[in-house]
């Protein structure tokens, strides 16, 4: 079974004023597509924030995370920066995938800033911090990540 892990990036839901409703969505997608994942790690908006998490989700073993929150234009949206410190190499396509999914059903969703990409052994995505966006986003995560992976493991392409 692949560890996977959600990042929640939010500065209210980490000081406790606002409950995390996207993390948990992303669990349970993971979850219900055989993945092992806990519940989700909560940490501040910020840049360093974020890269710290990432490293620690990493030296634990998740080989997929995905991230809600930060990922707009509001100053403290600084979720793409933490994780451009952590990836080895940008897949924009699926970044520019969700952006267009997201578009589509609101168009505000072209503003979202967030990155995919490899970090040594691990796929790592950004999605938004709205529930809606993390329901559009993990389809397009789980329709990759497992040939990611084994891409990842040497595998041949299937």
């Amino acid at each position: 079974m692949i560890t996977a892990a959600v990042l929640t990036v939010s500065d209210r839901s980490a000081a406790g004023t606002r409950i995390d409703e996207a993390g948990p969505l992303a669990v349970t997608a993971l979850r219900d597509a055989g993945y092992r994942c806990d519940e989700p790690t909560v940490v501040p908006d910020g840049a360093e924030s974020v890269e710290q998490a990432l490293r620690a989700l990493l030296t634990r073993g998740a080989r997929l995370i995905v991230t809600t929150g930060g990922t707009g234009v509001a100053p403290r949206d600084a979720t793409p920066e933490g994780t451009a410190r952590v990836l080895n190499v940008e897949l924009p396509g699926i970044a520019e995938e969700l952006r267009r999914r997201g578009a589509a059903a609101l168009p505000t969703a072209l503003l979202g800033r967030g990155l995919a990409g490899i970090a040594g052994g691990a796929l790592i995505v950004n999605l938004p911090g709205s529930p809606g966006g993390v329901r559009d986003g993990m389809p397009v995560i789980l329709s990759v990540a497992a040939h990611v992976i084994a891409q990842l493991d040497g595998e041949d392409h299937a």
